[in-house]
């Protein structure tokens, strides 16, 4: 049992020591001053578009920078000073290693560098002729620098002309200018003149030059024939360019070895069969890929211009076949010294490294789960790869695990038992459509048949078949499609005991929930993600899917049912967005906001169950067990106790989170966070409310569930932090997290103390794989 610490105690001890951290100046040594940091001042004759960013590129300049400081101190120095001594403590080691920070003494700052570094910069951005100065202050053992820059008028671009000769590659650079990023009036700036010359060396490369380079590309600015800072550019190549740099070339063959070996292929060529499909020579011993069906996934073709996306293209396109590990198209010379309008041609040649065909993973899995739930957990996974020849994966999975209720009371002797077993076939193209009309991605079509049964001990067993027809692909870097025509779901509720039976009688939204047994429509997903691309400082990710039910069921049936089983008819919407900040030593700032709304009707009183949303536990708010929350202000714990079901939902979810992620040590990462959030009832609910079997749990639910003006203060909020052990993308999670705002409480009497109140179940320990977003 955690033992609580008063409030008072805890605020005191960390005050003590953010005001220790005051004192460093005896921590510097004799001779050195430790760096405070630089200011900058910009003295400009008029209004300078852009002036803001300017600022900002020439602060990035200013080095290095000084330590971090918090309400005016520096406890990360503070913490290093401390970890020097001889018996620093364990206290002391473990702050320095993850958070302290080396001093940096003034001794290491060039005043003059900087300076240079600023003119250079104001030259690049077309303030030429831009005068740069620097003050160094020294008070005791502290430094700072004061650095100053006078910037004249800009100068601005007037005309951009192309110098032509009788090259062809001249014609092309001119077909291309119209779409330049430069305009009259833009400032000098050498970022956009780099810009604009991968543009056109990219556009080249797309029109055949293979040997087409940015450094061949020469840009000249001519600022003597106006008197009013404006400049002429000039574009023309670089004096003595290679001839071979300056011609296109065609693609003379194709040739495709779909079964290579890294190591080598050490068959010899007259024992390897060759086929010809639309001119593409494919190389293999014996039939390892369909030559028809691989030819579609090539974007090229005999006697094209070399075009360098197309090529790139290709290459993505087979690597996401699944079948191959390593995919290199090479392109070799077939002539170097043609000067005339034929220009040269290329031989390409594609080595495709096969995956291993078949593989068997086994999975032991010990779950505990924030709702109580503990137990061992049995997977198994089978690969058959390139099934037909043709770059279909065959995927065989199945699972069982035994979970055990450990808490105490009513349902300390509660256990569960689940099994599934699933069949994926993934085919890498989109049948019926021919691969060639997707450039940047080919859509995989995935055929899914699942069963699973859950038996819980005391309530019931729900046996379940699902199966689906659809497809997925990715329309650009960042987009991601899913769409199932085809889905279907049915499931059984069997083995009732009296227990459960009577939660059902007493609870008519979720006993009609459990009626509707057939589940069969339309789903589609849309994730827009720039989280994968590490380069981006401010990434966004961006999720919605739809899930239709029943429409077509309600047009060929006149009743509620189909083959004897009553069917579902609803829509559901869901979106998710986060924004992610990232800095420096992999800190990272995550915001979430997340709603979902389903709406049943026709022959539907309610979602489906398994179709409902859920609130709290490790993905969710984090401060409430798992399925806890909800619906609204509703409190089960004030009803008959045999009736609170532990499995809360609603037809609307709204959460919102902010997590602030940092690096501890090697492979352990720490985390801070407010997660907020519930789930409500939403809609006409008045047959199931007028049942006669309803009770005093059922109206109550109704009432308290039901989303009204006053939602905002039926919001749980919670607080908490964790650590994440994260070896290559695979993470372990551990939160601890605490209610901040509990909603089923009075309406007057729902805010809460984190951690130090007196709350019944006041922290909730999260164990997840993952991270929560």
């Amino acid at each position: 049992m955690l033992k609580k610490l008063p409030t008072y105690k805890l605020l005191n001890a960390l005050a003590i020591l953010l005001l220790a951290s005051c004192g460093i100046e005896k921590f510097i040594p004799e001779g050195e001053q430790l760096y405070t940091g630089a200011q900058l001042d910009l003295e400009t004759g008029g209004n300078i578009k852009d002036l803001k960013e300017v600022r900002t590129e020439l602060y990035n300049l200013i080095e290095p920078n000084p330590n971090t400081t918090f309400l005016g101190m520096k406890p990360a120095l503070f913490f290093h000073y401390k970890a020097q001594r001889k018996k620093p403590g364990f206290i002391y080691r473990f702050l320095n290693k993850s958070f302290g920070e080396e001093p940096v003494y003034f001794s290491s700052v060039y005043p003059e560098r900087v300076e240079e570094l600023i003119l250079n910069r104001l030259d690049n951005n077309g303030f030429f002729y831009s005068r740069t100065d620097s003050e160094t202050h020294i008070e005791g053992k502290f430094a700072s620098v004061d650095y100053s820059a006078v910037l004249p008028d800009p100068y601005v671009l007037e005309n951009y002309t192309l110098e032509t000769d009788s090259l062809p590659i001249y014609k092309e650079i001119e077909q291309m200018l119209p779409e330049t990023v430069l305009s009259k009036g833009d400032r000098f700036d050498l970022n956009l003149l780099k810009a604009e010359r991968a543009r056109l060396n990219n556009g080249l490369k797309q029109k055949g030059y293979y040997n087409s380079q940015e450094d061949l590309l020469i840009f000249e600015a001519d600022t003597n024939q106006y008197k009013n800072r404006k400049f002429d550019l000039f574009l023309r190549l670089k004096k003595d360019v290679p001839s071979r740099a300056a011609i296109p070339y065609t693609i003379d063959s194709i040739t495709v070895y779909p079964n290579y070996s890294i190591e080598g292929d050490t068959l010899p060529l007259s024992a390897q069969n060759t086929t010809q499909v639309a001119g593409i020579d494919f190389v293999q011993s014996e039939l390892y890929f369909k030559p028809d069906l691989l030819e579609s996934y090539i974007l090229f073709n005999e006697g094209d211009l070399y075009d360098a996306n197309s090529s790139k293209l290709t290459s993505n396109r087979l690597s996401a076949l699944g079948s191959y590990k390593f995919v290199n198209i090479q392109y070799t010379e077939m002539d170097t010294t043609a000067t005339d309008g034929d220009g040269g041609s290329l031989a390409a040649d594609i080595y495709l490294a096969p995956l291993t065909k078949r593989s068997i993973r086994a999975e032991l899995q010990a779950v505990s789960k924030s709702n109580g739930f503990t137990g061992p957990g049995l997977v198994l996974t089978y690969h058959n790869r390139n099934l037909f020849n043709g770059g279909e994966t065959l995927s065989l999975s199945t699972n069982l695990s035994y979970e055990a209720q450990l808490s105490s009371g009513d349902n300390s002797s509660l256990s569960s038992i689940a099994a599934g077993i699933k069949a994926d076939l993934i085919i890498p193209r989109s049948i019926p459509f021919s691969p060639k009309r997707f450039k940047y991605a080919v859509p995989k079509t995935k055929i899914s048949l699942g069963l699973d049964f859950l038996q819980r001990s005391q309530l019931f067993t729900l046996s379940s078949v699902n199966s689906s027809f659809g497809y997925t692909w990715k329309e650009n870097q960042y987009v991601f499609h899913q769409l199932d025509p085809v889905s279907i779901n049915y499931s059984r509720l069997s083995n009732v005991t009296d227990e459960f039976q009577t939660i059902l009688d007493d609870n008519p939204f979720l006993r009609r929930s459990f009626d509707q047994r057939f589940i069969a429509g339309l789903m589609y997903g849309f994730t827009y993600d720039e989280v994968s691309d590490i380069g981006k400082e401010y990434p966004l990710y961006f999720s919605t899917n739809i899930d239709l039910a029943g429409n077509l069921f309600s047009l060929i049936s006149s009743s509620n049912t189909i083959f004897g089983a009553e069917f579902a008819q609803y829509a559901k919407v869901d979106t998710d967005l986060r924004f992610y900040m990232r800095w420096q030593k992999e800190r990272t700032l995550v915001s979430r906001l997340y709603a979902g709304w389903g709406v049943p009707y026709g022959n539907s009183e309610t979602m489906p169950f398994v179709k409902q949303f859920f609130s709290g536990g490790p993905y969710s708010v984090r401060a409430f067990n798992i399925r806890s929350l909800g619906p609204g202000n509703f409190n089960a714990e004030t009803e008959n106790s045999s009736t609170d079901y532990f499995d809360r939902s609603g037809n609307l979810k709204l959460e919102a989170n902010v997590e602030y992620r940092f690096p501890l040590l090697s492979y352990l990462k720490g985390a801070f966070f407010i997660d907020a959030g519930n789930v409500w009832l939403t809609g006409d609910y008045s047959e199931l409310e007028d049942d006669q079997q309803n009770s005093t749990f059922s109206q109550t639910l109704f009432t308290d569930g039901k989303f009204e003006k006053d939602w905002l203060t039926e919001v749980a909020v919670g607080v908490g932090f964790g650590m994440r052990l994260d070896i290559q993308n695979f993470v372990i999670r551990l939160d601890l997290a605490s209610p901040l705002r509990v909603p089923y409480l009075p309406k007057d009497n729902r805010w809460n103390t984190p951690f130090f109140s007196d709350l019944d179940n006041n922290m909730t320990l999260n164990f997840a794989i993952g991270y929560p977003f």
